[in-house]
């Protein structure tokens, strides 16, 4: 079952048309969250980043379009699977077309909503052997653009295909300054001595909430010094660690970079913070 527009359907059902804009254009921005025993993680932060989205797209935010309303619609559609199972939600926001033409619009939104169950209920810190290179073909624009989740991911899928014909697990992108600004799979952190490092989003990564979870967490650590600054290629093979951190896994450690394997100290010491913080946000709703 899918959400579109407040109305179940079933999987494979049509329901866009050939002027849809987030097909013919990439005129769609998305959310990714996680839903546990009926509980949305970190609602509050998904929701005011999806309304900052669709601001920065200049779409028309309808009235009801409120937190409350988001998680609801949420609810409706895996309370069809059962609230305690745990699920992977994408919340997309499309702009509609007008006049039988999709290079014209008024503004206004539809949206539809999927899901995908997983098995862990909390973030995991994925260690098994994990290797990256860099992705030089394309660049990514440092831009307010990138830092949004839109239907736009060609660079993501190009670098997929690059890391699977050269058996990576995944690739590090570049903005046009040639800086590293963060994995094809999320955000990637850098950890050496006590220092914490990570792209700022000027530098064109996406602005993604784990990413200000990971922040918040090393921010408040007195042993550790956050750096939030732009990332040279040749500092990769002077960390100790390399990580990753995304909505759908957590955190990923990045085990090998060209002839450099890295540990995972930090990654593991911050698992266990970022599911407090997951399970905090929860009772702060209820």
């Amino acid at each position: 079952m899918f959400n579109f527009n407040g109305e179940l359907l079933h999987k494979n059902t049509d329901f866009l048309n050939e002027n849809n804009r987030g097909l013919q254009l990439g005129d769609a921005v998305f959310e990714e969250l996680r839903v546990i025993n009926g509980d949305v993680i970190f609602l509050e932060d998904h929701y005011l980043r999806l309304m900052s989205s669709m601001r920065i797209l200049r779409m028309e935010i309808p009235m009801n379009f409120t937190m409350e309303f988001m998680e609801e619609e949420i609810l409706k559609l895996i309370s069809e699977d059962g609230l305690r199972e745990t699920k992977q939600i994408k919340f997309t926001v499309y702009r509609n077309t007008s006049d039988n033409n999709f290079s014209k619009s008024d503004n206004s939104i539809s949206y539809f909503i999927t899901s995908t169950t997983l098995i862990n209920p909390f973030f995991v810190l994925d260690d098994k052997a994990y290797e990256v290179e860099l992705f030089k073909d394309f660049y990514k624009n440092s831009s307010m653009l990138s830092n949004l989740d839109t239907n736009n991911k060609i660079l993501n899928v190009v670098g997929s295909i690059y890391a699977q014909e050269n058996d990576y697990q995944d690739c590090l992108l570049l903005n046009e300054r040639k800086q590293v600004i963060e994995a094809l799979n999320g955000n990637v952190f850098i950890v050496k001595g006590n220092q914490v490092k990570t792209p700022p989003i000027t530098d064109g990564c996406v602005n993604s909430v784990i990413r200000k979870k990971i922040i918040d967490i090393v921010s408040k650590l007195n042993e550790v010094e956050f750096l939030e600054e732009s990332l040279s290629p040749f500092e990769l093979q002077k960390a100790d660690e390399l990580f990753i951190a995304n909505n759908v896994n957590g955190l990923v450690s990045i085990t090998k970079y060209r002839k450099k394997d890295f540990v995972n100290t930090t990654a593991k010491s911050l698992i266990g913070k970022l599911n407090a913080a997951a399970r905090m946000s929860v009772s702060k709703s209820v």
